[in-house]
């Protein structure tokens, strides 16, 4: 292995030197822990650690790196606290997650670290969303992002190069080519001779480097890290490299022909590292043993003191508490009395106008918002308004864009990102449930993001741009879901979902957007999230539904005489508004819930079966429900009209009456 030291100085050569060690010596640790039960799981970078040293030295303290499993050199080489670092090995509520989540799942915005999750591929899509926030605040940096090679079969990579690409962003793309993909070998993940060779198609430079070499490493990325701070564009680097254990631990290196780990072991990074430190008399044979000393002393202390910590001890209201981050909201009034007749797709635009000159940080994103205006022409006219980079045509990526949206929340900035239809959330399903949903409650770290989602049927549109979705997401703790039924309260709540600083999917029905109009203030005001509004008051039973559910209960009204009802608008569905539903059922004895999704799995199902359990002695009758069929929506407007609930919930609510 040649090392070429150029003018790298004495002083620095020997930080990289400390810098292999740390991650060698601390693994060394952790396999005679493992192996004493003293922690689960354990995934090795022995072999790998060059890369990660390389890498962290060359960028500035405060660029971000978003690292991988076998990254442990990027943490101590941001000057992680070991302790605590300890801590989350062991699940200790010192730890980084607070015994939520395992070994490098996490972050550290003090240190510039952005941890991943296990899906690996989302993250390159993060990095953008930084970058981005760089890019459009005039911030020279660059941020750099892990994947495997493994990694680059998934959608994900090929979205996040994609993005970086198109909007030159300062990303650097580190592949660490060890072989194999947990068991499977590159030539059964890819076709090209190397993973470098797929840069060029997405227009970006790519290189292939020793990742054995911590020379070439850290040049290489110094080298280009300077050139892209001012010339902000991507660059692909395929690190190659091997890894001498198993994927973990656990799953053992049977499937790696032996004579692999006899050559590898020659070009092991720490080794030959100190060989030319040694020739370079820069080292000595006791300078080596009393940084190991030194350093090995340091690891058990802090381990002991980990050790030394208590188990967590469980506390209900601290886990709930954590799943958002606390957001009291004071809500905003309008501050005079002019009013305006707006269609509901008008009060979007409104809301989403206003929050844009609030908040200068706040960003739109999706497909054909730009010059197009959008598919509904919600966002027509704020290109001229706002300019390109704020209002931001994407790819059809909507993983990378989702993904994107939250890196660049993580920044310091509020994006608001247009699904064109609902149903093509579906692309970017992980990036929500796994990524967004869950950051707070694993690190502390919100996500600012909103999700608009033009939803539901009646417009013949066939089963893949009519789907009422919304409950794929009800499950998803970490979320916050709003579906307003009216102009008012759609940019009221609209407004308030901005203002929220936690991931808000905010679906916009269709038919609504031009059907639907009041008169609502024209100045900025919001509305509380998780409070349901009471359209109608009465005695006899109680309707539960919301967004165009809510209209079509109110024609239902209009056909009986003599008869009075409360109706519930929920407005919000996570959280929704429990007391309110309570209430109204203690006090009317009887029940029946609507929605435009269908029957099976919808959100009515989780309604009912609360009220049965909280208002069972007050009930007279049944909780029933009425739903969209359980079938796929239909493209004929006849087979529509009989998939939605619209006419079967009259018959219903008159079932119900005679109960």
């Amino acid at each position: 292995m040649v090392f070429k030291r150029s003018d790298i100085s004495d002083k620095k050569l020997i930080k990289l030197y400390k810098a292999l060690l740390y991650p060698r010596l601390i693994e060394e640790k952790m396999l005679n822990l493992l192996r004493q039960g003293k922690i689960t799981k354990w995934f090795s970078g022995i072999g790998q650690e060059a890369i990660s040293a390389g890498v962290i030295n060359a960028l500035h303290s405060d660029e971000f790196v978003l690292p991988l499993i076998r990254n442990l050199g990027i943490f101590t080489g941001r000057n992680i606290h070991l302790q605590k670092l300890f801590s989350q090995f062991q699940g200790k509520m010192n730890g980084f997650t607070k015994g939520r989540d395992r070994s490098f799942h996490f972050g550290s915005i003090e240190n510039s670290i952005v941890g991943m999750i296990s899906h690996l591929g989302p993250q390159l899509a993060v990095a953008d969303g930084i970058a981005l926030f760089n890019v459009i605040n005039n911030i020279n940096k660059v941020t750099v992002v892990f994947s495997g090679d493994g990694g680059t079969s998934e959608g994900d990579f090929h979205e996040g190069l994609n993005l970086a690409a198109v909007w030159n962003l300062p990303v650097i793309f580190v592949v660490e080519n060890n072989g194999y993909g947990l068991s499977t070998p590159s030539n059964e993940q890819f076709k090209c001779k190397s993973i470098a060779d797929k840069g060029p198609g997405y227009g970006i430079e790519s290189i292939s480097i020793e990742g054995n070499n911590i020379l070439e490493v850290y040049s290489t990325i110094k080298r280009y890290a300077e050139i892209i701070r001012e010339e902000p564009r991507p660059i692909l680097i395929e690190a190659k490299t091997f890894r001498m254990r198993g994927h973990e631990e656990a799953s053992g290196t049977k499937y790696i022909p032996k004579q692999f780990f006899e050559d590898w072991k020659k070009k092991d990074p720490i080794s030959n590292y100190e060989q030319f430190l040694l020739s370079e008399k820069l080292l000595n044979e006791n300078d080596i043993k009393t940084f190991r000393e030194d350093i090995n002393l340091e690891i058990n202390n802090a381990w002991d003191a980990s050790e030394d910590e208590p188990q967590v001890i469980p506390n209900l209201q601290d886990e709930l508490n954590d799943v958002y981050k606390t957001h009291k909201p004071e809500i905003i009034y309008p501050v005079s009395e002019t009013k305006s007749e707006k269609r509901f797709i008008n009060s979007i635009t409104d809301a989403l106008s206003m929050a844009m000159e609030k908040f200068p940080n706040l960003i739109l994103m999706g497909q054909d918002i730009a010059e197009y205006g959008g598919a509904f022409k919600v966002t027509d006219g704020f290109l001229n308004k706002f300019g390109k980079a704020r209002v931001r045509n994407t790819p059809l990526c909507e993983s990378a864009i989702l993904g994107a949206a939250m890196g660049y929340s993580i920044k310091g900035g509020k994006a608001v990102v247009e699904m064109q239809f609902a149903d093509f959330v579906t692309s970017g399903f992980n990036q929500i449930v796994n990524n967004l949903a869950k950051l707070h409650y694993r690190w502390g770290q919100n996500v600012d993001v909103v999700v608009r989602m033009p939803t539901g049927g009646g417009v013949g549109a066939g089963p893949f741009h009519s789907q009422s979705n919304e409950a794929w997401f009800i499950h998803t703790p970490g979320l916050k879901i709003v579906y307003p039924s009216n102009p008012f309260d759609a940019k009221g709540l609209l407004l308030a979902s901005i203002e929220d600083p936690n991931p808000v999917l905010f679906f916009e029905h269709k038919v609504l957007y031009r059907s639907m109009h009041d008169i609502i203030p024209d100045d900025y005001y919001t509305q509380e999230i998780g409070k349901a509004r009471l359209v109608h008051e009465g005695n006899d039973i109680t309707i539960v539904t919301y967004g165009m559910g809510v209209h079509w209960a109110e024609e239902a009204i209009r056909s009986l005489e003599n008869i009075s009802f409360d109706l519930i608008d929920l407005r919000t569905l996570l959280p929704w508004d429990k007391e309110t539903v309570e209430k109204s059922v203690k006090k009317t004895g009887k029940c029946i819930i609507l929605h435009e999704d269908c029957l099976t799995g919808g959100i009515g199902g989780e309604i009912s079966a609360y009220v049965s359990e909280h208002c069972f002695e007050f009930l007279d009758a049944p909780v029933m429900r009425e739903a969209s069929l359980d079938t796929p929506v239909p493209f004929s407007i006849e087979l529509e009209h009989q998939f939605l609930p619209k006419e079967r919930f009259k018959n219903k609510l008159k079932k119900l009456l005679e109960y």
